[in-house]
């Protein structure tokens, strides 16, 4: 299985940079073994049936990108330096790993100004990023953050234009919570309140687990055999609650349609060791591609993704890997709008 396979040509004018509004105005490609339909994220009740349960990932993306000022003294006399920080995920002992922009201009035990609000330490260096222990915990954390930070748009948006006052609100999903995400679960962007009110008349149930998105989703594969690349890891957790509704939905006959590649990983590993979905909570690296079973998603709605990711993989593994490229064709000759802003697609795999 070679990385060319997942590879196709994306015109630039194709990659949204801002997302479609109202939030389910976006496009909607419904796709089966056989057929596509063109729709809009609004007529996603209408694909979908009474006893249907959506799996909603229900993180909340930070505003992880810095700007801060070291200062230290020097036989000079007192002098600052500019510095460039996005964190990338929280660890156990309360702490965020962080890329620093020059590494080589900090040292272990300084610390960075942010405005007049957020300060952090540097606790440790080592793999290229750095450790920071913040001086504000919980809510006052979260204050701060949203005061000195802006939101992390993934950098193929960043690339054509700075995050503003609007992304703070574009890159956030209306029931977003769990703080920790560095990146949004985008398939769910595409939701707002009257389209949670119709999925809801029309019987389907819903359920929330939380993987914080890491930084990791955005890295490249950079093996020519995909099997031996290896996954980023991220934080998440499936409730005995959810974890029990799924299994009924099941037994019950309907489908378990997770929203958003993020929590279809989550579930899928939270039934690896028997089969069947159960509470977890933990790190994930599961990587999906062509030859995974599936043991608890029935279908997906997602984006459209990079060429050579791993999420085409993803994909690929639930609908083949030749008819995901004919939907990619599809999608682009059509002019869907790609990637985190973009438009998005149900995928109908036993259908």
């Amino acid at each position: 299985m070679k990385l060319d396979d997942f590879d196709f040509d994306l015109p630039e004018s194709l990659i949204a940079t801002r997302p479609a509004q109202p939030r389910s105005s976006a496009r909607l490609m419904v796709a089966t073994k056989t057929n596509v339909v063109d729709a809009v994220a609004s007529d996603l009740p209408s694909f979908l049936q009474a006893g249907d349960r959506l799996v909603l990932n229900d993180t909340r993306v930070i505003p992880a990108r810095l700007s801060g000022l070291r200062h230290r003294d020097s036989t000079q006399g007192p002098v600052s330096a500019k510095i460039e920080v996005t964190l990338l995920s929280p660890d156990a002992q309360g702490g965020w790993r962080a890329l620093i922009k020059p590494l080589r201009k900090v040292k272990v035990g300084e610390d960075i100004q942010f405005g007049d609000i957020l300060s952090a330490r540097v606790v440790r260096i080592d793999d290229g990023q750095a450790v920071l222990e913040f001086d504000l915990e919980g809510d006052a954390f979260q204050d701060g953050l949203s005061v000195a930070g802006a939101m992390p748009l993934p950098p193929y948006i960043a690339a054509k234009r700075a995050a503003d006052t609007q992304d703070r609100t574009d890159y956030q999903t209306i029931w977003a919570r769990e703080l920790g995400a560095v990146a949004a679960p985008t398939a769910s962007l595409h939701f707002d309140d009257a389209l949670l009110a119709a999925l809801r008349a029309r019987g389907v149930e819903m359920s929330f687990v939380t993987l914080h998105v890491g930084a990791g989703t955005f890295l490249p594969v950079k093996v020519e055999d995909v099997t031996t690349h290896k996954m980023h890891s991220e934080w998440g957790r499936v409730s005995e609650e959810t974890a029990h509704d799924i299994a009924a939905t099941k037994a019950a006959g309907g489908r378990v349609i997770p929203v958003g590649t993020t929590a279809l990983r989550l579930i899928e590993t939270a039934a690896r060791e028997t089969g069947e979905i159960a509470a977890w909570e933990g790190d994930t690296d599961i990587f999906i591609y062509p030859g995974f079973t599936f043991k608890v998603a029935d279908a997906l709605m997602t984006n459209f993704h990079l060429p050579k990711s791993t999420l085409m993989m993803l994909v690929s593994a639930l609908m083949g890997q030749t008819r995901v490229m004919d939907l990619y064709a599809h999608a682009i000759s059509n002019e869907y709008r790609f990637f985190s802003y973009g438009d998005a697609s149900l995928l109908l795999p036993n259908e």
